[in-house]
């Protein structure tokens, strides 16, 4: 073959190489059509209304004084009247937009929790255009997730998939309604993982670059495999919308909040009782730690887990379990993860050397309103209550009985004399010895009939008459 021959040849392979290029290097990137045909029935959109009480202001009708004096005095009394009158009472409707997806076919719903925060009505509409009421089967602020339930059966459902799975680089698409624009798919890659926002320290977010807008939120984020490893819930933003940074909820996560809402009304998180900060660099060196990791105690909380494991002020926390601590917000997520009652060790640094502890994980005691557990069906008790831990039972006496009322707001229970601080002992003739268990209790109160209620007010037992009104 000829050197002429050979040059001709090579050209005509280069050409062919360069000819195939395109479609080599499309096939790298992951067509999302058929993810969208077969997921987009189970993403709804979510409508909420809120009722607003506002006040309009009387106008002084004009021409009402015609014969007054110009500078009388009487003018400027009437104007004054009119300023300072209370204005007229009226309703006002705040409504808002956000995105949700079905998780089974019998109608459960997730989304996040702020779409529809404060909602007095919430209207869920399906891709056949169907629109139905929604029930709040419950809601949790701390991890941003709502579960809401519809009255329908053989809906199309999403597969979730596993959040543990991601890889920062991975492809993933959101669908959603941004600014009310329904069915709206955006794609993008994963960012990073285990991303802690300042004002979700129990949440590990999935960071994307996925356009994500107001209207997007509560929506789902897809793998490429079409199972939803996320809820789309916040954006990093100046202007209002999409920049760039995006975050999403672990479904893993957002399924452990849905399951202990869907049975009992609230989340139940696991509780050390420390304060904690970063370790920088010039505290690891101070503290004789190779590099900045781990969590820094700043404080031990009495009575608290920690302080019956003995961990101290300035002990940094280099592991939970088997998962190491590489900064500080890796660890309030892994503790409110934790079963209640698991005996978790942990490894510190302690003046300069690694030791182990053993803690026994306890329920955080937060507020929960029982109203919310309760439903429509028991009135609005409008009470905030807590577990009583086992050593202040032993100390009043109460046996195995008692919750602690954490707040009382307007409502059946202010009426009936219940005050902030008193210990509900028995309810309906029954004995309350847990939230869960007085949930249960209070959903069979009768409407309109007075039930006896006995609560411990200091050192004294004292019986209430509650009744919850006819609806």
């Amino acid at each position: 073959m000829t050197h002429h021959s050979r040059a001709k040849l090579l050209v005509f392979g280069l050409v062919f190489w360069v000819l195939q290029l395109p479609s080599a290097v499309a096939s790298e990137f992951p067509t999302f059509t058929d993810l969208v045909k077969k997921n987009s029935p189970a993403v709804v959109n979510i409508s909420t209304t809120q009722n607003i009480e506002a006040r309009r202001t009387p106008e002084i009708p004009e021409n009402l004084f015609p014969d007054l004096p110009e500078g009388s005095p009487f003018g400027e009394f009437f104007k004054r009247f009119f300023e300072e009158t209370p204005g007229v009472p009226e309703e006002r409707q705040m409504q808002s937009l956000g995105s949700g997806f079905i998780i089974s076919p019998d109608g459960y719903i997730l989304t996040s929790a702020h779409v529809i925060k404060d909602a007095d009505e919430i209207v869920v509409r399906l891709n056949d255009h169907r629109e139905k009421p929604a029930e709040v089967v419950g809601t949790d602020e701390r991890s941003d997730v709502a579960l809401l339930k519809i009255d329908a059966a053989d809906l199309p459902s999403v597969e979730l998939g596993d959040s543990d799975d991601l890889q920062v680089g991975e492809w993933v698409l959101a669908i959603g309604s941004p600014f009310g624009l329904e069915l709206t798919a955006t794609q993008g890659i994963v960012s990073a993982l285990g991303r802690n926002l300042p004002s979700d320290t129990y949440v590990p977010f999935i960071q994307t670059d996925v356009a994500v807008n107001p209207g997007n939120s509560g929506g789902p984020l897809f793998n490429t495999n079409g199972k939803v490893v996320g809820i789309n819930a916040q954006i990093y933003t100046r202007t209002g919308g999409y920049m760039g940074l995006s975050f999403a909820i672990p479904i893993r996560v957002a399924m452990q909040v849905a399951d202990q809402l869907k049975t009992q009304g609230y989340v139940t998180r696991g509780w050390l009782g420390v304060v904690i900060q970063p370790v920088t660099q010039d505290l690891a060196q101070s503290f004789g730690l190779d590099r900045p990791r781990g969590a820094l105690v700043t404080r031990i909380v009495p009575d608290s887990p920690a302080a019956s494991a003995d961990l101290k002020t300035g002990d940094i926390i280099l592991k939970y379990g088997t998962a190491p601590i590489e900064r500080s917000g890796e660890l309030p997520p892994l503790v409110g993860s934790t079963q209640i009652g698991t005996v978790i060790p942990i490894q510190i640094l302690r003046e300069g050397q690694a030791r182990e502890v053993k803690v026994k994980i306890e329920a955080l005691v937060e507020d929960r309103p029982a109203a919310r557990a309760e439903g429509e069906k028991t009135g609005n008790l409008n009470m905030v209550v807590a577990e009583l831990p086992s050593d202040k039972r032993k100390e009043l006496d109460i046996g195995d009985r008692g919750i602690l009322i954490k707040d009382v707001a307007e409502g059946p229970a202010a009426d009936a004399g219940v005050r902030p601080g008193d210990i509900l002992l028995m309810i309906n003739s029954q004995d309350v010895t847990s939230v869960p268990q007085f949930i249960s209790l209070a959903k069979d109160i009768p409407q309109g009939k007075p039930v006896p209620v006995l609560v411990l007010r200091g050192d004294n037992p004292l019986f209430l008459a509650l009744t919850i009104p006819r609806q």
